[in-house]
Parts: C-alpha cells; structure tokens; sequence
C-alpha cells in the first residue's frame, strides 16, 4: 500500500508541472476559440474532450471556414493515437469495465508517457496521479481564455491567429525522431500546400493527415 501511495504522490507532483502547462494552453485555447464558437461550446469541449490537439485541429478547420463534419473528422483523427496508447496502458487498469473505462479517461499524453515502465508495463497510479491536475487546469485555463477572448475584438490583431500553427509545430517538432516523420511531414505538408486552393477548408488537412499511414511499414 505505501509503495502505491509513493507512486500517487509522483504522478501528482509530476502532475502539478503538467496541469500549470495545461492551464496556459487552455487559456490559449479559449481566447481563440471564443470567436469562433461562442462562449459556451469552447468550455463543454473541454469538459468533454479534454485533448488540446483535436480540440484546436477542430477549431483551426472551423476558424477557416470548414463545415462541423469536417472539424469532428479532424478532430477524431488527432485523437486516433489514444487508440493504441489505451491498449497498450489497459493490462494496468484494474476493476470491472465501467472502472476500467472511467481510469482510462486518465490516458492523455504527458500521463501515458511518465507511466510508461520497460517492456510494455505502465504504473496506474502515475498515470491517474499525473492526470489529477491536468484536467481541472484545462478546463479552467479555457473558461479564463473565453472570458478574455470576449474582450478582445479580433484576436488577430495580437497576433493569437499564430496560436494554431504554433502549437502544431511544436507538436511536429516532438515527432521527427521517428522512423520515417521527415519524408511523411513532406509529403503532408506538398499535399496540403497543392490541395488548399481548390478544396474546402479542412479536407486537405485530412487528406495529408492519411500520409501518416506510411509510418505504419516501418512499425
């Protein structure tokens, strides 16, 4: 029992990093989603979804003029990683399926990496531990973001446009130590760049989104 206790205590204080981190992007979140989709929408997406990749893709496809259904495609395509990443953390949660489903809302990015043990084992209390903080910082980061969204006329005159692309490129730039990320983002980003002027907004960022397919020969 102390030994699960220890390990609790990591994962949350690992967690206090990690939720201050989620707090700031969640504000960036609400101040650029607020004049795209109202005030409430941009908080119950946080409520319910709580990944800040899909929720931008989402907003980013809607900002530039894309339909829903394609915004929800983005977003459930950026999301598609915690497909494997809860597979690979289920052996560790524990109980009946409800519990086990309830724990595995705890598998977001920053937890499933500091749980992840050698040869495949996660330690489920890191994992819920570090996730603790995160979530109530991101939600109340994007409340603080709409709220201040709501005073600000245009958020591309502060330059907040520059928000979406940022936080893609440093998601990108975490990526490219894998096998096969350089010829894959510049496939994506030639079929992106060739498909923008004469598609809907948001379907070639899907389309370029499939050349992450390729990865796949390699694993």
């Amino acid at each position: 029992m102390s030994t699960r206790l220890a390990e609790y205590r990591h994962g949350l204080r690992a967690g206090l990093g990690f939720g201050a981190a989620a707090g700031v992007v969640g504000i960036s979140f609400g101040v650029v989603a607020q004049p795209v989709m109202g005030s409430i929408a941009p908080i119950v997406m946080s409520v319910f979804v709580f990944a800040g990749s899909a929720q931008f893709g989402a907003t980013a496809v809607l900002a530039s003029g894309g339909g829903a259904v394609t915004a929800i495609a983005t977003g459930a395509m950026l999301n598609a990683r915690f497909l494997a990443m809860g597979l690979a953390a289920a052996p560790a949660l524990r109980g009946g399926p409800l519990r086990r489903a309830l724990e595995g809302q705890a598998v977001v990015d920053a937890s499933w990496a500091l749980a992840a043990r050698g040869e495949g084992g996660f330690d489920r209390e890191a994992l819920l531990g570090a996730t603790i903080p995160q979530y109530p910082a991101w939600v109340l980061g994007t409340v603080i973001g709409v709220l201040l969204g709501g005073t600000i006329a245009n958020p591309a005159d502060f330059g907040l446009d520059a928000i979406f692309p940022a936080f893609f490129l440093a998601l990108l730039a975490a990526e490219l130590k894998r096998p096969m990320a350089v010829p894959v983002v510049a496939l994506a980003g030639a079929i992106a760049l060739a498909l923008t002027p004469v598609l809907p907004a948001g379907l070639p960022v899907l389309l370029a989104a499939a050349t992450a397919l390729l990865g796949l020969r390699r694993a």
